[in-house]
């Protein structure tokens, strides 16, 4: 802990900035509650408080132990798993992604793929920038194995102390931690626990010039062999003792230089001395030559210590005559019989198709090495002289002199010439030209024709449309030209351009008016000059313009063309106290528009429902009427009397009637009823009743004065209640007359009864 503390007091000896240092400090600090597992020199430290980022872990790591934990076998990883707490979070360990490649980082070697030990589907780098590995520890699945996270996450850090030192395997190998202590990876030619020994090769016979770094004959001694001038190595100049204790080759030994053997020359003899082998290192021969021939080289040749002859190897060659060339125009044909142009040669000479010998026709080399005559000469044959052709060129190759064999003659014409007859004469080997000179005659051009509607008129230079002729090209009234007006014939029997067509002038194209039809007669094309077009509607539209339209000789139509429009049916109003709803297929209020009609509550409609305007620019019947509804006639009789208000006619939808009885008689029923929608009323009509006053006197004189008290208190009571059911009629009176006098309707209390003969 003393070296925790240590640090702490210096924070920038983590390697990271103030607040990293500050938490690795505090997790130094708690390092007390750290569980630390030891076999042998190789330690394993693991923290149960605190988790940190995989950098932070790092840190701490690297500052109290070696590194965070490089797992090198599955022999440690079962270890781990078996003797590490389970931790909700799990371990960092010392792997991480270093440029897309997964690398141990105490080392910076790349994780290879034998020594890969992830959970199934890992790595997926799931959400991206899963570039540490953790260690899962005693979990449910996969338990040690490992899977790769955000370096971010807080995780246990799982440390190690490693045993191997710098001086380890007498720094002969790699030192490889294991559980318990560390083996020894001898570098290839070391062995022994670590490392200590040396292997050795068996040693040489003495001679060569040897090297031995790590002792006599050990591995990595070199040695090298030479030889003494004239003799060469048979195997490797430089051996080398290699890690298996073998050399690199067997030891070489000292061989004669070689030269290439030598042949007896042709019509010669060779002797030769060998001192080391045939044909080696100062071996020396002699040459000679047969009689008649002579030696073309050296008289002695001796082999070198490079292997090599002091010069070629001599020949006998025949005595020879100068060479002779073949003849300008003619062939040699030579017999040689101990070379070319050697004694006893025997040249014939002849000359080629077209050319004719002067002097010998053969000639032989002899013993001195002259031939018997001079080589002859071969001439060309000769054709008559050509002259140029009228109106051409004459342009003449001479290979031989003018006009003579194998001469060739071109014969071309002027522009707007072409030649009759061959175009090249040659002189034959018989001293003729192979066919007659030509002639040169005026291009033709192909016979022009006046265009139908046209008229053609042409000149003529060389003759009837031929090169130069112009052709000038003109159309009748109502027609215009497509193409040139005026054609030339060029130098190569073609017009200058197409002759051109007199074609109809056009009119724009018209379409069918909407909603009707278009009917044309086309004498020169469609919608040309002389087109007529009838224009016409269907049925419910009616045409707007002229009915013929002509195409001028001006391209233009005699009139605009014209359009259809629909037939209009007088404008329709809503009716009073109703509705209009109308679909306007073509414009509002024409063909076949259709209007439909409703009533407000309390109105029926009196005529048809639906009017369609027809064809003829009429409805199919008359706009009808909303009339209000009507209830019965109420009527009066004694002692009823009525009071009604008639807001929109007698005894109609919304008319009220109030009713009351004379003197001596009340109401029995309602005192207000009302047409409704229906032309029915809100209730029955009320009747009046007579009073009971004249009874209880009866009463009262034939009972005497004991039940006076008694109907008296009776008598009080019906008043009062009569008095109140008159003060409330009054009030349902007055809320129901104030609407009615706003419309200025006043009824008259009468004798009413319902007329039933409404």
């Amino acid at each position: 802990m003393g070296s925790a503390v240590g640090l702490c007091s210096s924070p920038r000896a983590w390697g990271c900035d103030w607040n990293i240092a500050r938490l690795l400090c505090f997790a130094a600090i708690s390092w007390v509650l750290m569980t630390q597992m030891e076999v042998g020199a190789w330690t394993y430290h693991y923290g149960d408080k605190s988790d940190y980022s995989w950098e932070v872990a790092r840190n701490f790591c690297r500052s109290f132990y070696t590194d965070l934990v490089a797992i090198q076998n599955q022999r440690e990883i079962a270890y781990l798993n078996s003797v590490l707490p389970h931790h909700s979070t799990y371990y960092w360990i010392g792997i991480r992604k270093i440029n897309k490649v997964w690398t141990w980082v105490g080392t910076s070697k790349a994780l290879t793929k034998e020594a890969e030990n992830w959970a199934s589907r890992e790595p997926n780098n799931k959400g991206r920038n899963q570039d540490c590995v953790e260690m899962y520890i005693k979990r449910k699945e996969d338990a040690g194995k490992w899977n790769d996270e955000r370096c971010q996450k807080k995780k246990r850090a799982l440390c190690y102390q490693a045993s191997c030192q710098s001086s380890s395997c007498s720094q002969r190998g790699d030192c490889i931690e294991t559980i318990g202590n560390y083996t020894c990876d001898c570098y290839p030619g070391f062995y022994g626990p670590e490392c200590e020994h040396v292997v050795r090769c068996k040693n040489l016979d003495p001679g060569p010039d040897c090297s031995h770094p790590l002792g006599e004959y050990s591995y990595n001694s070199t040695c090298k062999f030479q030889c003494q001038e004239g003799f060469e190595l048979q195997g490797l100049d430089m051996l080398q003792c290699l890690e298996s204790g073998n050399w690199t080759a067997e030891a070489p030994e000292c061989a004669a230089v070689k030269c290439p053997a030598l042949a007896t020359p042709g019509r010669g003899g060779l002797n030769c001395t060998h001192w080391h082998g045939d044909f080696t290192y100062n071996s020396t021969c002699a040459f000679s030559c047969e009689m008649g021939f002579v030696r073309n080289g050296s008289e002695t040749l001796e082999c070198t210590a490079l292997g090599q002859w002091t010069g070629l190897p001599p020949l006998c060659e025949a005595i020879k005559c100068p060479v002779l060339d073949s003849l300008s125009r003619g062939q040699l044909n030579c017999s040689h019989w101990h070379g070319d142009f050697m004694y006893n040669s025997t040249c014939a000479f002849s000359c080629e198709t077209g050319f004719v010998r002067i002097g010998l026709e053969t000639l032989e080399c002899t013993a001195l090495g002259q031939w018997t005559g001079s080589p002859p000469l071969c001439e060309a044959v000769k054709c008559p002289v050509l002259a140029t052709p009228s109106r051409g060129q004459l342009n003449c190759t001479h290979w031989h002199g003018d006009f003579t064999y194998n001469s060739t003659c071109a014969f071309s014409c002027e522009t707007g010439f072409v030649r009759n007859g061959s175009e090249t004469l040659e002189c034959t080997a018989l001293g003729q030209w192979t066919g007659r000179p030509p002639r040169c005659e005026a291009v033709k051009c192909p016979v022009l024709d006046p265009p139908d509607r046209g008229q053609l008129n042409c000149t003529h230079w060389h003759g009837d449309f031929t090169y130069n002729s112009t052709c000038a090209f003109s159309c009748e009234t109502g027609f215009v030209r497509n193409g040139s007006e005026t054609l030339e014939c060029t130098a190569l029997g073609q017009w200058t351009g197409r002759p051109p067509r007199c074609e109809a002038v056009k009119c724009p194209v018209l379409d069918s008016p909407g909603r009707g039809q278009l009917n044309c007669t086309h004498w020169h094309g469609d919608f040309t000059y002389n087109s007529t077009c009838a224009f016409s509607c269907e049925m419910g539209f009616v045409r707007n313009g002229s009915e013929m339209l002509e195409c001028t000789a001006l391209g233009q139509w005699s009139d605009s063309p014209p359009h259809c429009g629909a037939i209009k049916c007088p404008v329709l109003d809503s009716p009073d106290r109703g509705q209009l709803n109308c679909t306007h297929w073509h414009g509002d209020f024409t063909y076949n528009s259709t209007c439909a009609f409703s009533c407000e509550t309390g109105f029926v409609r009196n005529g048809s429902e639906i009017l369609e305007c027809t064809a003829l620019g009429q409805w199919t019947g008359r706009p009808p009427r909303c009339e209000v509804m009507r209830c019965p006639k109420l009527r009066g009789l004694e002692p009823i009397l009525m009071n009604c208000s008639h807001p929109l006619g007698s005894f109609s939808y919304g008319s009220v009637c109030r009713f009351h009885c004379t003197q001596g008689y009340f109401l029995n029923g309602t005192s207000r009823v009302q047409c409704q929608p229906d032309a029915h009323w809100s209730d029955k009509m009320p009747t009046c009743q007579e009073e009971a006053a004249p009874y209880f006197k009866q009463v009262l004189l034939y009972m005497g004065g004991g039940a006076v008290a008694l109907v008296a208190l009776l008598l009080t009571g019906m008043l009062i209640a009569l008095l109140i059911k008159r003060l409330s009629d009054k009030e349902e009176e007055k809320t129901l007359l104030n609407p009615t006098s706003d419309l200025g309707v006043t009824g008259v209390f009468t004798n009413a009864t319902f007329d039933s003969n409404l």
